[in-house]
């Protein structure tokens, strides 16, 4: 009877992760978002989402270069709330502690529903299994206090 359980539970938290993936898509647009990506963000982060080689090592301005927005990326690891917050103010801004970034914001240039355009178009660019996790981390960072 446990298994049974425990196979609802893990049903219905599927089905709530899928409607909400559902819905955030329905409500955005997707195509303004591939605009706005292609202008304002394919030039450090690449046009297929593959980021800056050797992102993962700082470059000689001491600073890291663009990482990839794509499954090998770690954008999917973060959830809604700060991808918005470094998009509109940039990086140094939300990280702080004198952390150093080519990161700009754009909140002068791009509303925040434009921005989450952006997001929204990437994320439909990713394999389901990385979606998946990243509409988890945003529904946990949704009800976290």
């Amino acid at each position: 009877m446990t298994r049974f359980w425990a196979w609802i539970a893990a049903a219905a938290a599927s089905v709530g992760v899928t409607a909400f993936m559902i819905s955030r898509f329905a409500s955005s647009d997707l195509s303004r978002g591939a605009k706005i990506y292609s202008q304002a963000c394919a030039s450090c982060h690449g046009a297929n989402l593959e980021g800056q080689p050797e992102w993962r090592a700082p470059g000689s301005d001491g600073r890291l270069p663009a990482p990839p927005h794509d499954e090998t990326g770690h954008t999917w690891h973060h959830p809604d709330r700060v991808l918005t917050d470094i998009t509109m103010r940039g990086t140094a801004a939300v990280v702080g502690g004198g952390y150093e970034s080519n990161m700009p914001g754009f909140a002068d240039s791009y509303t925040e529903a434009e921005l989450r355009d952006v997001l929204e178009w990437i994320k439909t660019q990713w394999p389901e299994r990385e979606r998946t996790y990243q509409a988890e981390v945003t529904e946990r960072d949704r009800n976290t206090p």
